[in-house]
């Protein structure tokens, strides 16, 4: 049994946005928006390494084929 519920272009596409809006957060941010940026990069990052994302079992969409 298996809990991937996302493509590999659509881990891809994670893994980016995630990296980038860490790196955003550090680099160019401060004060609140510095904690929102960390946060959904975090968030984005450790669902494109794992392959499964909560919101998508919550709603019964995956985009393995």
């Amino acid at each position: 049994m298996t809990f991937i519920n996302e493509a590999e272009w659509d881990r891809g596409v994670r893994l980016l946005i995630g990296i980038l809006l860490l790196a955003g957060g550090w680099i160019f941010a401060s004060g609140g928006v510095w904690f929102v940026l960390i946060a959904i990069g975090a968030l984005a990052l450790i669902t494109g390494v794992a392959g499964w994302c909560p919101a998508y079992t919550a709603c019964g969409i995956s985009t393995r084929k």
